[in-house]
């Protein structure tokens, strides 16, 4: 081993880079690997690898695993530049590393931390260390017990030192960047569309960050997928339609001068016996990205779990990806689940992303065994980070647009971090008729598969639009809080070649607006007065007591034309204090997204008054998810304190 090779500008130290014949580890492929360690030697995982084809252009990607392990399969001969970073720690590139396709390239690396790296200090603890190795003890977790050169991991004192650099942290992931809404006039803007969403990505992405002690990316932060993470308490539909309306009005918690106007949605939920049988498509990334504990493993225990709910009539395939896409697991009954839970437990991650040709396969494979009238589904489970074959956003929202005609839903559940490409999931989510869930751990798995499963397998409504029309003589102006990525023109909600979001059973749809009331002399945007025309408020408007009109169009989920309802809310004023715990509860939950986003229109809202809202409205919390909003309002102060 060549000692030192490849340092560059002191972010990351190469400890060495040698070539065996044939491929090292499990894999009987040559590829280019190595370790990937801190200054005392203990593996890193989740530290991105980026290879560089110097000749093409073309860029790989992969992480380290447990291990601290990374690999390279599929690689073509050629000279790349390997980057290898993660958060916390430095980053460098190295620069030539020949690979010729015959042989393993071995490159070795140790990654210093972030704010300087002090030699004689990482010395004495590597003395400290051998010296607990000596005695059978074990310090900063590394495990007592002599070394051999041959097993140990290389060491500071091992490879030439560099100082630290000033690159800055390295992060990946990916967030479209959200704007919010404004306030908009009630007399020249008075009908506010928006599709509904029944998303929860956000809110389990954002307690990965907080539980990190991390506040997360603002455009991480979707303030309706966070209100709608949790369910609330709604009256159950009558006959006619497959979800009922709740409305209710008071003060706004967070600007006394302002109203709430909260709008609930509550889907039917039919008996289990009634449900009808699924086809299931497992489309499961197992690329190199994938390779991490909180990726593939804990993948395959949520599918497992999923798996476990699955009757005679019920029928799953599995297809994976990586650099190319192939069907590991034909379409299965459902009550085979030896032979299924056979083909998940023997997933394995390597090589680079071709997400477009397994989506291609997955509904190929479901329209092969498509069940007139059942649960027609694709579950796509990965990173998102695609980047071999259809890999921009728009080409692949297209692919799926077009496939979503034949009558098949997709579901995302997103995985990991550091590479993670929220935006582009979402996007794909949506247009292919389905949801979008982030897995952050076993305990959320759980919920999305087994406590939410009847309602993200059971569409019982597609394309679910809503148009607020809001009465001038009664409000001033408003805002929609969140959905900002769920707009419609106002042309689109009587439109039914217009996409919208699915409801599922069970499912409940909450969606709050902040209003200034008619009169106020608070000033809000506005336009020049027209020349051709005026726009006036009817006598009739001033008559009435209803605030606003909420009508809602829907499909039957094997249907093309749409169903309206219509309902308006009349000015019933409540005190806050008696409000439902529905409305207290949701609107603790917007606050604190507003905080997090620091918000323009966050107005006096603050962690102590949103812990002291959600406290009140906790409610019969049988699950305990309201207990751990509160616990991540809790953290989320210590951070604020931390940081000040």
């Amino acid at each position: 081993m060549k000692k030192g090779m490849g340092i560059a500008a002191a972010v990351l130290l190469l400890l060495g880079l040698s070539f065996v014949a044939g491929q090292t580890g499990n894999s009987a492929i040559v590829s280019v690997e190595g370790t990937v360690v801190d200054v005392l030697g203990r593996p890193l995982a989740e530290v991105l690898v980026f290879a560089l084809d110097e000749g093409t252009g073309k860029v790989f990607r992969t992480v380290s695993d447990a291990k601290g392990i990374y690999i390279f399969q599929n690689l073509t001969p050629g000279r790349y530049t390997l980057r290898f970073g993660m958060q916390g720690f430095l980053t460098v590139e190295s620069r030539n590393v020949f690979y010729d396709g015959k042989h393993t390239v071995k490159v070795d690396v140790i990654l210093a931390a972030e704010g300087g790296t002090d030699k004689s200090k990482v010395l004495r603890e590597e003395t400290e260390v051998m010296e607990a190795e000596a005695k059978g003890g074990v310090v900063g977790g590394v495990m007592g017990g002599v070394r051999t050169q041959a097993d140990r991991h290389p060491r500071m004192s091992d490879v030439a030192y560099a100082p630290p650099a000033t690159h800055p942290p390295f992060n990946t992931e990916e967030y479209d960047r959200i704007f919010e809404t404004g306030y908009l006039s009630a007399l020249s803007n008075p009908l506010s569309t928006f599709s509904i969403d029944v998303d929860t990505a956000s809110y389990a992405n954002v307690r990965r960050f907080i539980k990190m002690n991390q506040l997360p990316p603002k455009d991480a932060i979707r303030i309706e997928e966070m209100i709608n993470y949790f369910r609330y308490d709604y009256p159950l539909p009558g006959k006619e339609h497959p979800f009922s309306v709740f409305t209710e009005i008071s003060d706004c918690p967070w600007n006394p001068d302002h109203r709430l106007v909260h709008i609930g949605l509550q889907g039917k939920t039919p008996d289990r016996e009634a449900l009808p049988p699924s086809n299931l498509v497992f489309l499961i990334d197992v690329s190199g990205s994938m390779n991490a504990d909180n990726k593939l493993p804990l993948l395959k225990n949520a599918f497992t779990l999923l798996t476990q709910n699955l009757g005679p009539k019920d029928r799953v395939a599995i297809v994976v990806y990586a650099g190319a896409a192939g069907l590991v697991l034909p379409s299965t009954p459902g009550d085979r689940m030896d032979g299924i839970l056979a083909a998940i437990d023997k997933l394995s991650a390597g090589g680079s992303t071709a997400g477009g040709a397994g989506i291609e396969l997955a509904y190929k494979t479901a329209s092969e065994n498509f069940i007139k009238g059942g649960n027609n589904r694709i579950i796509l489970a990965t990173d998102g980070d695609f980047n071999i074959g259809t890999s921009s956003t728009g080409d692949l929202v297209r692919m799926i647009e077009e496939k979503r005609q034949r009558g098949i839903f997709l579901t995302i559940c997103g995985f990991g971090m550091g590479n993670y490409k929220d935006g582009r999931m979402e996007q794909l989510a949506d247009k292919g008729n389905g949801n979008y869930y982030y897995i952050d751990g076993l305990l959320e798995a759980k919920k999305v598969f087994l406590d939410d499963m009847r309602g993200t397998l059971f569409t019982i409504a597609k394309d679910v639009k809503i148009q607020v029309e809001f009465n001038p003589a009664k409000v001033k102006a408003y805002r929609l809080i969140g959905y900002e990525n769920r707009m419609l023109k106002k042309e689109d909600f009587a439109d039914d070649t217009k996409d919208a979001g699915e409801m599922g059973a069970g499912h409940t749809v909450t969606a709050l607006y902040e209003i200034i009331p008619y009169g106020s002399k608070e000033e809000i945007p506005g336009v020049d007065e027209l020349k051709y025309q005026e726009t006036k408020i009817s006598p009739e408007a001033f008559k009435t007591k209803e605030l606003l009109t909420i009508k809602l169009r829907y499909k039957a989920p094997d249907g093309d034309t749409s169903k309206l309802i219509v309902q308006p809310l009349v000015d019933k004023y409540i005190v806050l204090s008696k409000t439902s715990l529905n409305f207290r509860f949701s609107a603790a939950v917007a606050a604190w997204g507003m905080i997090l986003r620091d918000s323009e229109f966050k107005g006096q809202a603050n962690l102590k008054d949103v812990l002291r809202w959600a406290r009140e409205a906790r409610g019969d919390d049988s699950f305990g998810y309201r207990a751990e909003f509160i616990n991540l309002v809790e953290l989320c102060s210590l951070i604020d304190q931390i940081n000040r």
